[in-house]
């Protein structure tokens, strides 16, 4: 039933999202788009020298559930790094479309929030929207990192993911 999924604490989540607004000079941007219901997620990262994410803001035009999963990144994205950013992010593709556990344990507990969203695997339809913060910020995060390696002194990277929805 959709009731199990847009329970209290997924709304709650949804309401307050931190980091709601674009920042002005991010070293890389990321724009993801779910063409199953039209969500859409922007996110823009600055890091610092050991390529942790030091800033973060989100512009997020999706359902709760796209809310829900960015008002959890954005609680905890501050101080990880790509590794664990993709690390989180492969942990929840695992859990939604492969009925692998939630990322309870991940990082000392850190992802543990994440669990909130395990119904989903069962509305494959959901999948897409729920996981677009995910692949934004990975996105994001690997152009800042290009970014940084190779010196450019040029405007920041932006990118467009586009999921598709339900994989067979």
């Amino acid at each position: 039933m959709l009731n199990e999924i847009y329970n209290k604490r997924i709304l709650a989540l949804a309401a307050d999202i931190p980091h709601g607004e674009r920042l002005d000079a991010p070293d890389a941007s990321a724009t993801a788009v779910s063409k199953l219901c039209g969500s859409k997620v922007t996110v823009d990262v600055k890091l610092d020298a050991q390529g942790r994410v030091a800033d973060y803001g989100a512009d997020v035009k999706a359902c709760a559930l796209g809310q829900a999963s960015s008002s959890i990144m954005a609680r905890h994205v501050i101080g990880a790094s790509a590794e664990e950013l993709h690390e989180v992010g492969a942990a929840m593709r695992a859990m939604l479309k492969e009925g692998a556990e939630p990322p309870r344990d991940l990082h000392d507990g850190k992802w543990a929030d994440l669990e909130v969203l395990e119904p989903v695997r069962e509305y494959k339809a959901r999948h897409a929207s729920t996981l677009l913060v995910f692949d934004a910020v990975e996105e994001a995060v690997d152009a800042a990192l290009d970014k940084a390696r190779h010196g450019s002194g040029t405007a920041p990277q932006t990118g467009t993911a586009t999921s598709t929805g339900p994989s067979a």
